[in-house]
């Protein structure tokens, strides 16, 4: 018998169109209040309440929202927004639409409401040790930290005034944190450099001595690994920016202000300069040097030291299989064609 399968439930007549979940807000921001706070220059009435901060395309009337790039003009005039954080140059259009907060830097003044309304919402990490937390006593925890849940500090290690590490991080034997660092779930500081020598086949383990130093002002994403240096110490200066799953290996140098975005590796004893960037993905092969100031594109291999400031790229273009084959193909055989292309040349000139 042929097998039958049962019918679909049927669809209601009229199903209720998706909305954004919103919850209930707990805070509420007049719009003076957040000019008062932050500088800027408000056009529209002050005491507009602001219930929430939302994208410019699905702002409500009671949610502010901010536009840093032009080519969004267009989200801008039919955004339903209460009031929009604009650059100078967009004050018109701005003003033409509704309430606006005319800023310098649209997107840093709006990276400081959302630090504003953080704080409004009282949510921020009380200081202190959590109870399932492990702290050895040799280390040093300054008593305006914040220690989460499931954390270990091993002996020896420091963390300065009001880091932060939320669950489960661990801070290995002598690493140090500096101030003001927030480091999120699952971070690993200081295990072992991956680091072993050949012997008849086998691998004889390279004791990892060195430890971690991170500076102040460092974020470091979820499950992240810094491990500790061979000799010398692993080193991130202040205001580094790291993203979930990084890692960074033994002996590296990370430069002050430099970010690196989700899934980076960067190779031991690589030295990267200040204020870098180094996008999603992308890799730093051993013992090389970044200078400062160099953003690196995502997925990119870098397999030479870069001394001169720039963007780089070294990934090759997606294309559909059949093209890219194709291309891969010629991309081979480069070298004989500029060999063939050179011979011809000599013999024109000899022509």
């Amino acid at each position: 018998m042929p097998l039958r399968l049962p019918a679909a439930p049927s669809k209601p007549a009229c199903a209720p169109p998706f909305r954004r979940n919103r919850r209930k807000p707990v805070v509420q921001l007049r719009l003076g209040a957040i000019v008062e706070a932050l500088g800027g220059e408000l056009t529209g009435d002050a005491s507009t309440l602001i219930t929430a901060l939302a994208p410019l395309e699905s702002a409500t009337p009671s949610e502010l929202s901010f536009l840093s790039n032009p080519r969004y003009q267009q989200q801008l005039a039919a955004s339903q927004a209460a009031c929009v954080i604009v650059a100078p140059a967009m004050r018109a259009v701005a003003e033409q639409r509704g309430a606006c907060i005319v800023a310098d830097q649209p997107y840093l003044y709006f990276a400081r409401v959302t630090q504003l309304w953080r704080h409004a919402q009282g949510r921020g990490p009380k200081a202190g040790i959590h109870p399932s937390a492990v702290v050895d006593p040799q280390a040093v925890v300054h008593p305006t930290a914040s220690i989460g849940p499931l954390c270990v500090v091993e002996r020896g290690a420091r963390v300065g005034a009001h880091t932060v590490l939320k669950s489960r991080v661990t801070l290995g034997e002598d690493c140090v944190v500096g101030a003001r660092c927030i480091l999120h779930a699952g971070v690993v500081i200081g295990a072992d450099g991956f680091g072993f020598a050949p012997n008849a086949g086998a691998w004889e383990k390279i004791e990892q001595l060195g430890a971690v130093r991170i500076g102040n002002d460092v974020e470091i994403g979820a499950n992240t690994c810094i491990d500790r240096g061979a000799l010398a110490d692993t080193v991130l200066e202040d205001g580094v920016k790291l993203d979930n799953l990084v890692q960074i290996g033994h002996n590296v140098h990370v430069g002050a202000h430099t970010a690196m975005a989700g899934c980076v590796g960067v190779a031991g004893s690589a030295t990267i300069g200040a204020h870098c960037t180094v996008g999603g993905g992308a890799i730093v092969l051993g013992h090389l040097s970044l200078a400062d100031h160099v953003n690196i594109s995502a997925a990119t291999v870098v397999t030479r030291t870069i001394s001169e400031p720039g963007h780089y790229t070294g990934m090759f273009p997606i294309d559909d299989n059949a093209r890219w084959e194709k291309n891969a193909a010629t991309l081979k055989q480069l070298h004989t064609l500029r060999e063939r292309i050179k011979a011809l040349e000599r013999t024109l000139k000899a022509a």
